[in-house]
């Protein structure tokens, strides 16, 4: 499975990219098809709490891609809340076949 990380404005840190793949990786769990993923850290309004957006987008061949985008206070926690729904989105798919 290969990662794609894209920091927007920013350089990230060699820390949270470890984070973004230990975290991304636990997904395969859930749906071994996951062939790529991309994610999106972006600041929004820097002055601002909760300024931190996270996107992340699974590709599987034969399959719709998944998308989940999040925003708070941190990289880590958006990274959290975006996993947390994409389980969710990798658990209805299968029960939908």
């Amino acid at each position: 499975m290969e990662v794609k990380i894209q920091a927007i404005h920013f350089d990230a840190t060699e820390k949270l990219q470890q984070f973004i793949n230990k975290k991304v990786e636990k997904l395969v769990k859930h749906n071994e098809m996951i062939n790529n993923v991309e994610v999106n850290l972006k600041v929004v309004k820097p002055e601002t709490a909760m300024n931190k957006e996270a996107s992340v987008k699974l590709l599987m061949p034969q399959q719709d891609d998944l998308f989940a985008s999040k925003t708070a206070d941190t990289f880590e926690e958006a990274i959290d809340l975006c996993v947390d729904a994409l389980k969710r989105q990798l658990e209805k798919t299968r029960k939908d076949k």
